[in-house]
């Protein structure tokens, strides 16, 4: 199952071991079972303080379950963690067995102080980007929490339960039988989910901070740069974001972020967010905006949670998020059928008739993506001719189980209400409708930028984007923007990253030529 060198990096993990980790293999007569136990075998192989027992009475086959002795842990895997949830099983291996876990201390006396039960299962595919955060998370709790217990499911595994779920996206995520939530959420966001009370004392503590300086809004690469650039001034600097890294989270590939040949969105998430740790940045996740207000000498920022920020100059960077068809049915079968994300819940459609809306690059690369998991593709197009580069064409027409519709508008998506039947779709050129017979439609039709919350504030276009003169100065006075949600052309990583350093060396000198910098808490205290 591991080559050589995988194991030599996991037997290096692996000496990291505090305590003994006892595996306990529920095993079935199945080929994927096979699998199971001769990765199981190999990693007991690469520590002593780790034991194989392979006699488990899991009613879910094949299985595992970590714990060590004189612990109370509740953590089992269903299925084989490989692809993106390799790096999840190493991590609950080190947990498990007693190495620290990188996370706010605050956080983890929250999760410690939980009280009830909680019993989550969660359904994963091995090609997701965004479930391992959430298995991570859970399994987190469970080490952490005897009363918190986490069996991470592969959906591809387990398709009995998906079809009786009607999983139809993953991760989904379940609590005590109960449908929690879907898609990717970080450990903070679930526990204020599950601790309402503290996201109130949250909001409290951040309506009670003083000035900043520069508050950035928004946490993808255009607000990180703009923050590294800011805090480097020496000045109060803030980033405020709904979930830090924003669209670059669910990005599965990245090859053209230069002097960084391949990563993706997760491994660049990460390094932005270190990047930022590294200064005097007061990081304020989980937290959206909803209104933006010039009150004098400062601009505030009003967030759904009930608190208001306060800067002397703020940079947005808010970004962009999937484009939706808005027709009928969509709304009402999201996560039923109707996706986002080829690579995340592709998996989950194997052996099915799919289509892809849109015929762009990313369209037609999820259209060729799915035909090696579906039965059938249908990618509908509106205009008369795909926009994607010849190359991705040709590929995308040399394959047997894809059909190309040009001309083509979506006008509904049939459906139960639990899960999508059908699209239905009008031929432009003819005005004749037909429906097609689809278990999945995945939309791949651009990017809106998220400045709903700005309008009759700041000037924006009528797509909404936020407009900028040549320095990232918007309309209003003290207010700059960069990246995905402006007028910027070219929505690419490294062009917002360079927006953002140019904004907040733009509300620099703002900054320093219309006001002194603010008092720090302590001085102001």
């Amino acid at each position: 199952m591991l080559d050589a060198s995988l194991k030599t990096q996991l037997k290096a993990y692996l000496e990291r071991l505090t305590r003994p980790v006892i595996i306990t293999a529920s095993p079935s007569d199945t080929p994927k079972s096979a699998e199971m136990i001769e990765l199981l075998r190999e990693i007991a192989e690469l520590s002593d303080k780790i034991t194989l027992k392979e006699d488990g009475s899991d009613a879910r086959r094949p299985s595992f379950s970590l714990t060590s002795p004189g612990e109370t842990i509740g953590l089992t895997f269903a299925g084989l963690p490989m692809g993106h949830e390799f790096t999840s099983l190493v991590l609950a291996l080190l947990q498990v067995g007693g190495h620290p876990p990188k996370a706010e201390p605050a956080v983890l006396d929250q999760i410690r102080s939980l009280k009830g039960d909680f019993s989550f299962e969660t359904y994963f595919s091995q090609s997701c980007q965004n479930c391992p955060d959430v298995v991570q998370a859970l399994n987190l709790m469970a080490v952490l929490n005897p009363a918190v217990r986490h069996v991470a499911i592969d959906g591809t595994d387990f398709q009995d339960e998906v079809e009786a779920r009607q999983i139809m996206s993953v991760p989904a995520i379940y609590l005590n039988g109960q449908l929690f939530g879907q898609g990717r959420m970080g450990l903070e966001e679930i526990l204020a989910k599950l601790d309402t009370s503290a996201a109130e004392k949250e909001a409290a503590r951040l309506d009670a901070k003083g000035i900043f300086d520069i508050l950035v809004v928004g946490g993808g690469p255009a607000g990180a740069a703009a923050a590294i650039y800011a805090a480097r001034k020496g000045i109060r600097t803030g980033i405020v974001a709904e979930r830090f890294g924003g669209q670059v989270l669910d990005t599965m590939s990245i090859e053209n972020l230069i002097s960084v040949p391949h990563t993706d969105g997760p491994k660049l998430v990460q390094a932005l967010e270190a990047h930022v740790r590294e200064y005097d940045v007061d990081i304020m996740n989980l937290q959206k905006a909803k209104a933006l207000t010039r009150k004098g000498d400062y601009v505030e920022v009003a967030l759904e949670s009930g608190a208001t920020l306060k800067a002397r100059s703020v940079i947005l960077s808010t970004g962009a998020r999937w484009r939706q068809m808005d027709v009928r049915g969509e709304e009402e079968h999201r996560n039923k059928g109707v996706t986002y994300c080829p690579h995340c819940d592709g998996p989950l459609f194997k052996g099915r008739r799919v289509a892809v809306i849109g015929g762009g690059n990313s369209g037609v690369e999820a259209a060729i993506d799915l035909a090696g998991i579906a039965s059938h593709v249908t990618l509908i197009e509106f205009e008369t001719n795909l926009r994607a580069d010849d190359v991705l064409q040709r590929k995308l027409k040399s394959l047997g189980n894809v059909d190309i519709a040009v001309s083509a508008q979506t006008t509904e998506v049939a459906g139960d209400g639990s899960r999508v039947t059908g699209l239905n779709v009008k031929q432009r050129t003819t005005g004749k409708e037909r429906q097609l017979a689809v278990d999945g439609v995945f939309v791949q039709i651009g990017l809106l930028p998220n400045t709903d919350w700005l309008k009759g504030t700041i000037d924006l276009t009528s797509r909404g984007e936020v407009i900028v003169n040549d320095h990232g100065a918007t309309s209003l006075e003290g207010v700059f923007a960069a990246g995905d949600c402006t007028t910027v052309p070219y929505k690419q990583i490294v062009i917002a990253m360079g927006d953002g350093a140019k904004a907040s060396l733009a509300a620099f000198d703002y900054l320093i030529r219309a006001t002194a910098p603010a008092k720090s808490e302590a001085e102001a205290a």
